[in-house]
């Protein structure tokens, strides 16, 4: 009863904001927050806008297998916010876009500019939707199941109350939600890492000395470079992680359009940008702490890094306070990524798809639509059931944001007009080129590919535009 009662105060906080943020919302308000919002706002709440269920999950089993590696990824990231600040911002900012995919239509033409959107939507759509159901299960798991819920009606419950809080307000609703998401996930994670490290009996100076003497404290690969664990590879990965998932995304780039002016939109994306080293570095000590407690309860690890976290809290052997604390920063984290995301289809739709930025009556159906439509995608995995298939929707997410790399390259990095005509045909085919390579290297020779993918996709799609380019 705890955590249900510390879920309904959460949620009763979110629709008290959406009220007070939506008195006299219109569709400038929706989309771009009147470009009022305050960059330090901003800037906190979009830590937990980019940090999902599945990141809180899922990061801290990564020491189990991976050590601390993760933190050179995390490195390439800073260098990726500083460049998406300094190169992109600008240029979306002196457009005054409300949408980052008109750049398109100002640069290559109007079947690129579709093709970009299309291809943003169906990627943020299954995305998002696996990361929600990830959430789904553990607060059915967790939550609803003793009260006999049935799993659709969760997932509606869940999909409906985003609806409600954002269906007015839009992106001004969520600058302020996220704030207070991030606020609550930073505090639960510290709270479980403080009950952690009592169930250890360590000091934190202790606690911190048993991490960094841990097998897994180890953050540099240099020596073997087949490793997908390789400095370089994560680094530069990382890099353009952020390029393609921060900065060609209309969902991560919607609330940095909302500050004032450019100059307070680069504060506010480069303040972020070092912050992932430090919150990740706190998940991975909290996995860390983790095995060391299996360790000294004599409890094997789990099979599936995954698990690792799932297994601390359902274990019961960190007390009913770690599982609420789990909970709530769960929920948290994903429904800061779930609502920016449906927030941003919605815009998607209306303004590239639909190009009727100012139809109010068609942005509220869409985001009605919209809710609906991801309901139904979370259902389907439900129905399938499989993890194989979730593992298959995020490789496609991976490969449907090359395109959107090589578009955005080759309208910022040449001054050659694209064949508009071939650019959706180019899009497509690029990814299914890289499939092919992707499965003939990995037959033929030893070497895996991992984030690397991203930029073979998007240096296709690329060379692609360049041979058709018009002359």
């Amino acid at each position: 009863m705890l955590i249900i009662a510390t879920i309904i105060i959460y949620f009763a906080v979110l629709l008290l904001i959406s009220r007070l943020t939506s008195r006299t919302a219109n569709n400038d308000t929706f989309f771009r927050a009147n470009r009022r919002s305050p960059w330090p706002l901003v800037a906190f709440g979009m830590i937990g806008a980019s940090i999902s269920g599945v990141t809180f999950v899922s990061v801290p089993g990564m020491v189990i297998d991976l050590n601390m590696t993760y933190l050179q990824t995390c490195l390439g990231f800073i260098v990726g916010y500083f460049i998406v600040a300094f190169l992109l911002l600008p240029v979306y900012y002196r457009l005054n876009l409300t949408t980052i995919y008109s750049y398109l239509k100002t640069r290559l033409g109007h079947r690129s500019y579709k093709t970009g959107a299309a291809f943003f939507i169906l990627s943020k759509m299954a995305g998002a939707a696996v990361r929600f159901y990830v959430v789904c299960i553990i607060l059915q798991q967790f939550v609803l199941q003793p009260y006999g819920l049935p799993f659709p009606l969760t997932v509606s419950i869940m999909v409906a109350l985003i609806w409600l809080y954002t269906r007015r307000g839009g992106i001004k609703t969520l600058v302020i939600t996220d704030t207070f998401q991030t606020l609550c996930l930073f505090l639960a994670l510290s709270l479980i890492i403080y009950k952690v490290t009592s169930a250890l009996d360590l000091t934190i100076p202790e606690a911190i000395k048993t991490i960094a003497d841990s097998k897994h404290s180890e953050i540099f690969v240099f020596n073997d470079w087949m490793s997908k664990q390789n400095f370089w590879k994560q680094f530069i990965s990382g890099i353009f992680i952020v390029i393609v998932m921060t900065g060609l995304d209309q969902d991560m780039m919607q609330k940095n359009l909302t500050c004032r002016t450019l100059r307070e939109a680069q504060k506010d994306m480069c303040t972020y940008g070092f912050a992932f080293l430090p919150v990740n570095l706190l998940f991975l000590a909290l996995g860390t702490l983790l095995v060391s407690f299996f360790s000294r309860q004599s409890q094997p690890l789990p099979t599936s890094p995954d698990d690792l976290m799932l297994l601390a809290t359902a274990g019961g052997w960190l007390g009913s306070t770690v599982v609420s604390l789990f909970t709530i920063g769960v929920v948290a984290a994903s429904f800061s990524s779930a609502d920016s995301a449906l927030t941003a289809l919605t815009t998607t739709y209306c303004v590239d798809l639909r190009e009727r930025p100012n139809d109010e009556p068609l942005r509220r159906r869409a985001h009605l639509v919209i809710s609906v439509i991801f309901v139904i995608f979370i259902l389907a995995f439900r129905l399938f059931n499989s993890t194989s298939l979730i593992d298959a929707v995020y490789i496609i997410c991976s490969y449907t944001y090359g395109p959107l790399l090589g578009l955005f390259a080759f309208g910022l990095l040449t001054k050659y007009q694209a064949n508009d005509r071939l650019v959706p045909h180019i899009a497509i085919l690029s990814p299914l080129l890289c499939f092919v390579i992707e499965q003939a290297t990995k037959n033929l020779t030893d070497y895996h590919f991992g984030y690397e993918l991203l930029m073979l996709n998007g240096f296709l799609t690329f060379v692609g535009l360049f041979i058709t380019r018009r002359r």
